[in-house]
């Protein structure tokens, strides 16, 4: 007898308001199986997922698991089956501590200590570094990520979804987390996968199936395609080459001098003498392990903390160290962080009433709100950036990670700032979004602006960065021009290994002019 698969769809159809977001989807999943799931931003995949563990209901169509008709009403229902799934949006409460987090998801006759044992157990099984009894506000996003791996691998699934799971995570990190599921995949847990990476698809997963405006456009074995084939399957196209010219860079716009704060919380990472600039006409990036004081830094530079003395960042020549975030986006700053729900926009308003977090063009003298101004301006970057929504009155909770984060880009961007500071400006973002956001961003840059991002991805960073800097343990790196430094380089930094290589260098050059002033005698 031949074994059922352990996961079929059959003609699943999800209808919204504004849209069809699934469209008679059928998906076989075998045991054992990776199996990938493409598609651009707003092509169905997380939606197609949430009706897999029971967080949506589907309007039409029929799901088997292990050959056997369900109905999944919750996500219970889902675990108890053995279906468990990591959000690209993580679903954890801040206030709690992850060990209490994870308790919340698992069968309750264990106990807390219980727990907490088998989460250090698991972490330390597979590489991911985590404190139970640290609160998730503390935790930056890749650390986050971690907590829901973890939390659904202590479930034992037959089945795991993961969305975007790599996306804050480090090249070290990414690899560690493959040996985890090609492990699974061995033991016969079948792995669901949605991601962006093209590569990773054609590494890890054995089948693939592409989503296309709700519908099911093609299935193939991404192991026997390339990027260019992948890409062209999803997006109908290859995603258009990055044009990064070299361009004359103007005054300094961002200066960190010496810049030393202490930690907000027990659990957070003290910033020791950070020194960087940031030149008109130039993108800056800062690179690292999630979790080394990428988060402390953004609020220090944002004004979000205004702890620092006011000459240790100044813009302009201007002291702004104790200046919040409204006196600095006078001053020309915007900034895009990495939390797109909660942070970069507010869940429950639509996309025209989140541009009033940070633009103001159509609020008149008297603060009276005009409307069909505010409506048209929302109209234009949900067009220029291709943004996939049901217009400006869409809710942000609404969109697909990807086209919230075009629609949070583009309304920075397009106000034009004199500095721009961007966290992971292409996490969970389609490769086509992906291209097109990183050309803006040197478009800006062509235009004088001067941008910092910060990016756990070291393609990106290299991609669009002429100058690149390090962070670990709340140090900061000498700069290094984008031409001269290497992948491998970068990732010794980030393990705060520079000084050693700094010093090396120093003394290469050194000897190189010593040599040059003997041959001159």
């Amino acid at each position: 007898m031949t074994t059922p698969p352990r996961l079929k769809l059959d003609g699943i159809t999800k209808r919204y308001p504004a849209v069809v977001a699934n469209s008679g989807v059928s998906l076989v999943v075998q045991p054992g199986e990776t199996h990938a799931v493409l598609g651009e931003n707003g092509a169905g995949k997380s939606t197609l997922m949430k009706i897999i563990y029971g967080s949506v209901k589907p309007d039409e169509g029929t799901v088997a698991f292990n050959g056997q008709p369900v109905q999944i009403r919750n996500p219970q229902e889902a675990r108890a089956l053995g279906i468990s799934m990591v959000f690209q949006h993580f679903s954890l409460f801040d206030t709690l501590t992850v060990a209490e987090n994870v308790w919340l998801g698992l069968d309750k006759s264990l106990s807390l200590a219980e727990v907490t044992k088998r989460i250090t157990a698991k972490a330390q099984e597979y590489g991911l570094d985590i404190d139970p009894a640290r609160p998730v506000h503390t935790l930056g996003v890749g650390e986050m990520q971690r907590v829901e791996i973890i939390r659904a691998l202590l479930s034992n699934p037959q089945l795991l979804i993961l969305d975007e799971p790599t996306s804050v995570l480090t090249p070290q990190a990414v690899e560690k987390l493959f040996v985890v599921l090609k492990r699974l995949a061995s033991e016969g847990c079948s792995v669901l996968y949605i991601s962006h990476k093209l590569h990773e698809i054609r590494e890890l997963c054995t089948a693939c199936t592409v989503l296309r405006g709700g519908k099911v456009t093609g299935v193939c074995n991404p192991q026997e395609e390339s990027n260019a084939s992948l890409s062209r399957l999803m997006i109908g196209a290859e995603p258009p080459a990055l044009e990064h010219r070299t361009v004359k860079t103007g005054a300094t716009v961002l200066e960190v001098n010496a810049l030393d704060v202490r930690r907000a919380s027990p659990f957070g990472i003290d910033l020791h003498d950070i020194s960087l600039q940031v030149r008109a006409g130039e993108v800056v990036g800062i690179a690292g392990v999630s979790g080394n004081g990428q988060r402390e830094l953004l609020y220090a530079l944002s004004g979000e903390d205004t702890r620092a003395a006011p000459e240790m960042v100044t813009m302009g020549g201007k002291p702004v160290g104790r200046l919040g975030p409204s006196q600095r986006r006078a001053l020309g700053l915007h900034f895009v962080p990495e939390e797109r729900l909660g942070r970069g926009a507010v869940p429950t308003l639509s996309l025209a009433q989140n541009l009033m977090l940070t633009r103001t063009e159509a609020i008149g003298a008297s603060g009276w709100i005009n409307l069909k101004k505010l409506d048209e301006q929302a109209r234009g970057i949900i067009e220029r950036y291709q943004v996939k929504a049901g217009g400006p009155g869409a809710a942000a909770k609404s969109l697909s990670g990807g086209n919230l984060q075009k629609f949070i880009v583009g309304r920075e961007i397009e106000a034009k700032p004199s500095l721009l500071i961007v966290s992971q400006p292409t996490w969970g973002v389609d490769v086509g979004a992906a291209a097109q956001i990183r050309g803006a961003i040197l478009a800006l840059r062509d235009a004088g602006c001067a941008v910092l991002v910060v990016s756990e991805e070291l393609d990106e960073l290299f991609e669009i960065c002429d100058r690149l800097h390090v962070i670990a343990k709340g140090h900061l790196s000498p700069s290094v021009e984008r031409a001269d430094a290497t992948v491998a380089q970068i990732g010794e930094w980030m393990s705060g290994l520079w000084h050693s290589d700094v010093q090396g260098r120093l003394a290469a050059m050194a000897e190189k002019g010593k040599e040059a002033a003997d041959a001159q005698a």
